[in-house]
């Protein structure tokens, strides 16, 4: 049984905060600031280049993500670390779309991250060879799967409301019609239990500054399954990932399997950070991830609803049906969240009319829960959101 007690205390967590958007960004974990100081005296200031062989940097991309793949139910060797989420999602579905060239259709829904449709609107426009991305509403996504689709690229569980797809069930539809899936894990990883190799998913992504705690903008990974990372083409087809990247070749060679997926120089100092924030997943069993998860979501909206009525659930009631995060509607919800920042609550705003929380077993505790719902009930039942210094937007919602 995980003891989340244990957990919360490998993290920095700021006295006179309760710290509720987990799912945007994790906290500190006091094990990564020990380790990048260590990476930079030790390592850098000390060996200098020679790290890249001495101190392993070179490998870091695949050690750690074997780690990462330890948590989405990944086949040994089959995830890889480097560059940022959206570069991941681009090399994924160009990669996809080269499993099945007959097909020119890309099936998406309204709930995934718009930076998942920016790129494939961008990679359609980039190919010009007829491609279109067809967006449904989510309840629509099964439906909607057909003998036209080339690619089913879904996010597991909605940013905005925490809407959780059946990854198996997608998966099993999309290979009933011969259609590739990339699923984007965002706010999968770390928040509840995945299983791609067990769902046969295709493709995966990921970024690891959410619940995994790896800073911001940590880097991303790439999930390839097993049965395509020998032949998949990659669309950034950068140094490392050739088969010999210091034999300095002037043509590009693939390398074996999911390495192939690297492109640029590894970010070592984000890995090294990342690396630590893993630790604390050691011993740590997701299913009872997932049950407290669920026991928090549940108390926090059962106990909202009771204290403010005038704010809406804007997410699945049914535990089953959701990630880790719990989002209400108001259309002063930019305000409601920057007064609750304000008392030391700090959640965050998607528009249009969304305040969003997540919850993560880690380091969340009941107690935290109950705080926060004390101090929303406060700012909402006596208006204290209704100031002008609380609508004027920030750079970053």
């Amino acid at each position: 049984m995980t003891s989340f007690d244990q957990t919360r205390s490998l993290f920095h967590l700021p006295q006179g905060v309760i710290y509720l958007d987990g799912n945007s960004l994790g906290p500190l974990p006091i094990a990564a600031k020990e380790r990048v100081a260590r990476l930079l005296s030790d390592e850098w200031g000390e060996m200098l280049i020679k790290g890249w062989n001495q101190a392993g940097w070179m490998m870091m991309p695949r050690k750690i993500g074997d780690r990462v793949g330890r948590l989405i139910g990944a086949e040994e060797g089959s995830v890889v670390m480097g560059d940022t989420l959206s570069i991941k999602v681009y090399q994924a579905l160009a990669s996809a779309l080269d499993l099945v060239p007959e097909r020119k259709v890309i099936l998406s829904d309204s709930g995934n991250f718009p930076s998942d449709l920016y790129i494939a609107q961008g990679l359609i426009g980039s190919l010009a060879r007829g491609h279109e991305l067809k967006i449904v509403e989510p309840e629509d996504v099964e439906a909607a799967i057909d003998e036209n689709v080339a690619v089913v690229m879904l996010t597991e569980v909605d940013y905005r409301t925490g809407r959780l797809h059946d990854m198996k069930a997608l998966t099993q539809k999309a290979h009933s019609v011969g259609a590739v899936t990339v699923w984007d894990l965002a706010h999968s990883a770390g928040a509840l239990p995945v299983d791609l190799a067990g769902a046969k998913a295709d493709f995966a992504v990921g970024c690891t500054y959410k619940y995994l705690n790896g800073g911001p903008g940590a880097p991303a990974f790439v999930y390839v399954s097993p049965r395509h990372a020998d032949k998949v083409r990659p669309a950034l087809s950068g140094w490392l990932g050739h088969d010999a990247p210091f034999a300095f070749d002037l043509d590009y060679r693939p390398g074996a399997g999911v390495d192939r997926m690297r492109v640029g120089t590894p970010p070592i100092i984000g890995l090294a950070a990342l690396d630590a924030a893993l630790d604390a997943w050691e011993g740590v069993d997701m299913q009872d991830v997932r049950r407290q998860s669920i026991k928090l979501c549940d108390l926090f909206v059962n106990e909202v609803e009771k204290r403010c009525p005038m704010l809406t659930l804007g997410s699945p009631r049914d535990g089953a049906k959701r990630g880790s995060q719990i989002s209400f509607l108001h259309e002063e919800g930019y305000a409601i969240m920057q007064a609750l920042i304000a008392r030391g609550v700090i959640g965050d705003f998607r528009a249009p009319n969304a305040i969003r929380f997540g919850f993560t077993p880690l380091y969340t505790s009941e107690a935290d829960v109950l705080a926060a719902v004390d101090i929303l009930a406060d700012i909402m039942q006596n208006r204290l959101w209704d100031t002008p210094e609380y609508k004027q937007k920030a750079l970053v919602t």
